[in-house]
């Protein structure tokens, strides 16, 4: 027989309980795009605790869309790795560049993501950070996505983190955030302050990512278009492999620090 109470049981129960499980995480991220799937995905294979709260009800950022509604994407060789672990499916265009469908691709990457054992929390925003000593960011503070829509004043609940990582695309979010509340923080680039994006230059923004991906204030990386918003480098348009491989290049830097 089935109750209609005992739904709901079954889901208010394991859900509170999941997010019990993740109130004490080595990494947050915020954002569910590509770049934040492929670091989710490396987190939770090296041995990391790791959730992603997600603004939205959907996954993989603006990867779905492929370019201007075409669903397909380029991929470089040099990612072929990252794709090849999450079995996408790829078709050689040249020697260098490779498409895949651009939904089958956000899929995977989460599967992917998800099979290693991070954690993806939907329709939840992050909205400010626990900063403790010498500026270090040591948690998130969370709330759901309707109560920013709907205008609402519901206060927030946090998470404890030991790093953080705003993949939350070109706008930088969590970063802007930290800079609106927190004035006498400076970031690790030339002004101090996050810079913005610049147009579009695929060959220059595709390397520049990977080289920039890094800590930008103590306990906070940023991956993906973060990383152009908060360093003043050029978009790329749809063209992923630098998204993927800033990716990697996070969680292999935090699980070495994770490691100490």
């Amino acid at each position: 027989m089935i109750e209609e109470t005992n739904i709901s049981k079954a889901i208010i129960k394991t859900a509170v309980d999941d997010l019990l499980n993740n109130l004490d995480i080595d990494v947050g991220i915020a954002g569910a795009g590509p770049a934040g799937l492929t670091c989710a995905y490396y987190l939770a294979k090296g041995g990391a605790k790791v959730a992603i709260f997600e603004r939205r009800l959907n996954f993989g950022g603006g990867l779905p869309g492929g370019g201007m509604f075409l669903p397909r994407v380029v991929v470089q060789k040099t990612a072929l790795p990252i794709t090849k672990q999450a079995k996408i499916r790829l078709k050689r265009f040249s020697p260098q560049f490779y498409t895949a469908d651009s939904v089958e691709m956000a899929s995977k990457l989460a599967v992917s993501a998800i099979n290693a054992g991070a954690r993806i929390f939907p329709a939840v925003f992050v909205e400010d950070v626990l900063l403790r000593e010498n500026n270090k960011i040591s948690g998130l503070v969370l709330n759901w996505t309707a109560v920013k829509l709907a205008g609402l004043h519901v206060d927030p609940l946090a998470v404890k983190t030991k790093f953080a990582v705003d993949a939350t695309g070109h706008d930088a979010d969590l970063a802007r955030v930290v800079e609106r509340k927190n004035p006498n923080v400076l970031f690790k680039t030339p002004s101090g302050k996050i810079m913005g994006e610049q147009s579009m230059w695929a060959e220059k923004g595709e390397r520049l990512i990977i080289d920039y991906t890094q800590e930008v204030q103590p306990g906070l990386y940023a991956v993906g278009m973060s990383v152009c918003a908060i360093y003043g480098l050029p978009r790329m348009g749809a063209i992923f492999g630098g998204m993927l491989l800033s990716g990697k290049k996070a969680a292999q830097l935090i699980l070495r620090k994770l490691k100490k």
